[in-house]
């Protein structure tokens, strides 16, 4: 799937989720995202790169992909990177660093701030490689621990102060009109964004990454060092906290 359609739909996913909330017409699941919104890590079977990996864990070799073909394609290149081959680990960042770059964006709410501490994870991505093992998950997954542990640091560091900037949101989303009810059709993607850098780190991690990434309950949980469940009532009250954040004239 293009990455720019997955992040549409996973923000139109997820105003609906807190539209719901916001009316009140039915709970909210505490479970998976909508069926479709989210791509489910699948175990795949030794692809080119072979069983005898000298790692000795490509049995538990994983991605998020749709596609077999490109499932196989993504777990080979991993495979060919952990060896050293620079070739493989490019096209590894062709690939996912739309991912990152995006969920640094919305972490940050910095353009350049978030291109920073993108070039800084594959960076310390391809000094890592060696050492990365599969543990069922997707190899975005191991990228996102390595981002969000970035920001953690940066923010710590006390050299900036954690808020909002007032850069152009439409050159990262573009705001789709719904006629299916008022909240709905009030609840841009400006205002739900807005709405999310006023939750706490982990929520908003847990949302970003479930919506708007697209990792499933088990990758989101290895990336925040949780179990699926917290990952679960995470969402949960993520998603009804941003609906209390909403303004007062949309609710």
């Amino acid at each position: 799937m293009v990455h720019g359609e997955q992040h549409e739909r996973g923000l139109e996913a997820l105003r609906r989720a807190v539209a719901r909330a916001l009316l009140a017409a039915d709970p909210l699941p505490a479970g998976p995202c909508p069926p479709g919104m989210l791509l489910n890590a699948a175990t795949s079977p030794a692809g080119p790169a072979g069983p005898g990996a000298p790692y000795g864990d490509h049995g538990d070799a994983a991605s998020s992909a749709e596609d077999e073909g490109e499932r196989s394609r993504l777990i080979a290149l991993v495979e060919l990177a952990r060896g050293g081959d620079a070739e493989a680990f490019g096209m590894l960042f062709d690939h996912y660093h739309p991912q990152v770059y995006r969920f640094l964006y919305h972490r940050t709410r910095s353009v350049t701030l978030a291109e920073d501490l993108t070039s800084e994870t594959f960076f310390r991505a391809l000094r890592r490689m060696p050492d990365f093992r599969w543990q069922g998950k997707d190899f975005g997954a191991w990228l996102m621990t390595i981002a969000r542990n970035l920001t953690v640091d940066h923010f710590k560091s006390g050299r900036v102060r954690m808020e909002s900037t007032t850069e152009d949101m439409s050159r990262h989303d573009d705001v789709t009109e719904s006629t299916e009810d008022a909240v709905l059709a009030a609840l841009t993607h400006e205002v739900l964004l807005d709405a999310l850098q006023q939750l706490s780190d982990e929520q908003r991690d847990c949302l970003v990454m479930r919506f708007l990434q697209g990792l499933s309950i088990a990758e989101t949980a290895a990336v925040l060092g949780r179990s699926d469940g917290a990952v679960k009532q995470l969402q949960l009250r993520g998603v009804r906290n941003l609906a209390k954040l909403v303004p007062e004239d949309l609710r």
